[in-house]
């Protein structure tokens, strides 16, 4: 068993933040790289990223949002409770080097996986302006940790309950138009993503981006992370997770990962009816 030392409930308790011992990944995990959690005997095993790690605790800590039946059932999981399985760490870290200006940007969720990579960009030696956005400021999360990390943060919102009203492509737009950028790493909603290196083809600027398909395995047997790179078949769990951004097939990408919503959807439904949450 892989125990929680920790757990904390974030953005309205609808994302979930565990500690997990698990000494022999922590002691080798580097940024970008994600592991895969299994519940119990018959849980579904989910890839996340982890989004930081103790090697001297023995540490690695996962940050998820709650979307279906087996994030719902990670959700009951205390402190002192533990996964049966964690597998990892698993694909590629991200190339980090100093390179001059870096600019991190990530929506939703996909700030926990850009705090490591953006704190390697940090330390080794670039000039880092960082942006993240929520929907609204009650799912934003760690500001402070990306401040930390950060010469510059920008934080936006859609409903401009926080920081700038709109997108981050907007603030991207104006970093762009002001500033020589050597490099643009985005991680978060497929969409975001997609406009995001669309916006930084425009200015010839690097972009890395970090995907998320559906996966089993995780060790490039079963194929079902394949996505569409460049006109080629990568596997996003040995090829990836990060991919050149322009090279992306984002609409082929969104498609595979709508394949099973409506399933998702009434395991979840019917999850949250046993726990009486509905």
């Amino acid at each position: 068993m892989f125990k929680i030392i920790r757990r904390e409930s974030m953005a309205n308790d609808t994302v979930v933040l565990n500690e997990i011992e698990a000494p022999r990944i922590a002691a080798k995990a580097r940024p970008g790289q994600f592991v895969i959690l299994k519940a119990n005997e018959t849980g579904e095993r989910i890839p996340l990223t982890i989004s930081d790690l103790d090697a001297e605790r023995g540490t690695i800590t996962v940050i998820y949002m709650v979307v279906g039946k087996s994030t719902a059932l990670f959700k009951t999981l205390a402190a002192g409770d533990g996964y049966q399985d964690v597998i990892g760490p698993l694909g590629k870290p991200t190339h980090i080097e100093k390179v001059g200006r870096v600019v991190c940007i990530g929506g939703g969720t996909g700030v926990a996986v850009l705090f490591p990579i953006t704190r390697g960009f940090k330390e080794a030696g670039n000039e880092v302006v960082s942006i993240i956005g929520a929907r609204s400021k009650d799912l934003l999360i760690l500001e402070d940790k990306m401040g930390s990390v950060s010469d510059k943060l920008h934080v936006c919102t859609d409903d401009g309950s926080y920081g700038r009203k709109g997108f981050v492509t907007e603030v991207l737009k104006d970093v762009l138009d002001n500033n020589k950028v050597d490099l643009v790493v985005a991680i978060g909603p497929v969409p975001m993503m997609k406009f995001v290196s669309k916006m930084t083809f425009e200015y010839n600027v690097k972009t890395l981006v970090s995907l998320n398909p559906i996966m089993v395995d995780g060790t490039g047997m079963c194929g079902a992370c394949r996505v569409t790179v460049n006109g080629e078949t990568r596997f996003a769990c040995v090829d990836g997770p990060e991919f050149d951004g322009h090279k992306v097939d984002y609409d082929n990408l969104i498609q595979r990962l709508r394949a099973y919503e409506e399933d998702e959807k009434k395991a979840y439904d019917a999850y949250c009816k046993l726990q009486g949450w509905r």
